[in-house]
């Protein structure tokens, strides 16, 4: 498997990553993410990434799920079309397990959604679940643990994009992220 792991910093550290970034690549990768993990690298946080090519899998990559567990925190980035992946909802539900077990912190970033939309699950959120609880009718503890990994991130104060300038917004987001990591230490 191919990561993107950055440069190591001069921090001792007991996760191989500082930070695990969870996305919808179709919605971000080639924009906000991109920015985002290029700006967190220059920073010094190493930060995981999957691969483009994981997504053309079916079932959520055991490396993800390490990569996940040997991480400090998860940043993610709620996009309009992030519920609709059940890949993306894998990756939440494990992040979720990982904080309630092992005190992984987690910091959402709300770019273009209303995290009352993700809570309340109605709207867009809604029909993306009534899509999932078709194709998974067989699995409701699946559905479910989605479901509740959704609302209970979606509750975190997190970073909002508010139409703001994209530069300015992940650099506010470096700075906090690079706080964080330091007082971890």
């Amino acid at each position: 498997m191919s990561s993107s792991p950055s440069t190591s910093s001069s921090i001792p550290r007991q996760k191989e990553y500082d930070v695990f970034l969870s996305f919808r690549g179709e919605d971000t990768r080639h924009n906000f993410t991109d920015h985002l993990y290029d700006a967190l690298r220059r920073s010094g946080i190493v930060t995981f990434r999957d691969d483009p090519k994981l997504e053309a899998g079916e079932e959520i990559a055991p490396e993800l799920f390490k990569a996940i567990q040997q991480s400090w925190c998860s940043v993610i980035v709620f996009s309009e079309n992030y519920v609709r992946s059940g890949w993306c909802l894998e990756e939440l539900a494990e992040i979720v397990k990982q904080k309630e077990e092992n005190g992984h912190k987690v910091f959402p970033i709300f770019y273009g959604v209303d995290p009352s939309d993700l809570r309340k699950q109605k709207e867009k959120v809604g029909a993306a679940f009534a899509k999932h609880e078709e194709r998974y009718k067989e699995d409701e503890a699946k559905i479910r643990r989605w479901r509740n990994a959704l609302t209970e991130v979606a509750d975190i104060k997190g970073w909002h994009s508010n139409n703001r300038h994209e530069s300015e917004f992940i650099g506010d987001i470096g700075c906090k992220a690079m706080d964080k990591r330091n007082r971890k230490t």
